[in-house]
């Protein structure tokens, strides 16, 4: 699998959401798949089976509703997030929802493992948590995908870098009450955010080229 790298700065959600949709309704057989990065000024989104309920106080923090799978999640600066935009089925290759996630997953464990941070699945619970230290089971990536009839995928997967994290108190990350949210700056990493962007791009790309 080649993976076209977009680096799309700052962008609203709304925007990046409609390229993904406009670009998989136009992509054919031939059409690259590519990666996407971006970083979005503060926005909650809700999956298709989210409960709106776990907002628990948006404020003046936009909510928007998306057709990517899981619950609530916030997104806003100082995140690396990573849009793949994938066609499962490309030369016959039949790669399976759950091994394309088992990859991402895979990808996001070893950008920490480069700065000495160790993240872990949970199983039933997309995303990955800290595996060790004080703060053990604190999320630290959530993971949400589509899947179209067609085999082709958008969202994907968002990593906290360096944010401003007092959002993620006025959600339920995920569904979960109480769920602790970290990023790797409160954990003593502060590679800055384009660095982890390249690490993460280069970690997925080794993950999904077989």
């Amino acid at each position: 699998m080649q993976l076209l790298i977009r680096q799309r700065g700052i962008e609203d959600y709304d925007t990046s959401f409609a390229a993904m949709r406009a670009f998989t309704d136009a992509r054919s057989a031939d059409t690259p798949d590519e990666l996407w990065l971006v970083e979005h000024p503060p926005v909650f989104t809700l999956g298709l089976g989210a409960n709106a309920a776990h907002v628990l106080d948006a404020g003046a923090i936009p909510v928007i509703q998306t057709d990517r799978g899981g619950e609530v999640t916030y997104h806003g600066p100082g995140q690396a997030v990573a849009y793949l935009l994938v066609d499962l089925r490309r030369n016959g290759r039949r790669l399976f929802a759950r091994e394309f996630v088992q990859q991402i997953e895979q990808a996001v464990i070893n950008t920490l493992l480069t700065y000495n941070l160790h993240g872990e699945r949970k199983p039933g619970a997309p995303g990955i948590y800290l595996a060790d230290g004080e703060r053990r089971g604190a999320k630290i990536a959530a993971l949400g995908l589509k899947v179209r009839a067609s085999g082709c995928t958008y969202h994907g997967v968002a990593l906290n870098v360096d944010m401003d994290l007092a959002p993620f108190s006025r959600i339920n990350p995920c569904g979960y009450e109480g769920l602790e949210t970290v990023d790797m700056k409160s954990l003593g990493v502060a590679p800055g955010l384009a660095q982890v962007q390249q690490t993460l791009a280069r970690n997925l790309t080794e993950q999904l080229k077989g």
